[in-house]
């Protein structure tokens, strides 16, 4: 049950970051990887609670694996949507 409780907070801590202003550079890829970030936390600790306890390390690897992936998917967004506006 603690270990629950560390996963909610951790989430709702990076639910808040998610409203930080940007300079819109790169706005998809921030969002991209603190949405990839919950999501992946969300998934690995219920995976981790089902496989033997340990969602709080499945979290943590769902976090890291998830930020990854969404910044990347944003950045490629964020890319896509610069080579637009500079095309004539």
């Amino acid at each position: 049950m603690r270990s629950f409780m560390v996963v909610l907070i951790a989430l709702g801590l990076v639910g808040f970051s998610a409203g930080c202003s940007s300079d819109g550079s790169n706005v998809r890829t921030k969002q991209g990887a603190v949405g990839g970030a919950a999501a992946g936390a969300l998934a690995g600790a219920i995976i981790g609670n089902q496989s033997g306890g340990r969602s709080l390390q499945g979290a943590a690897i769902g976090g890291a694996i998830g930020a990854v992936g969404g910044g990347v998917l944003g950045n490629s967004m964020d890319e896509k949507e610069n080579q637009q506006q500079t095309a004539p």
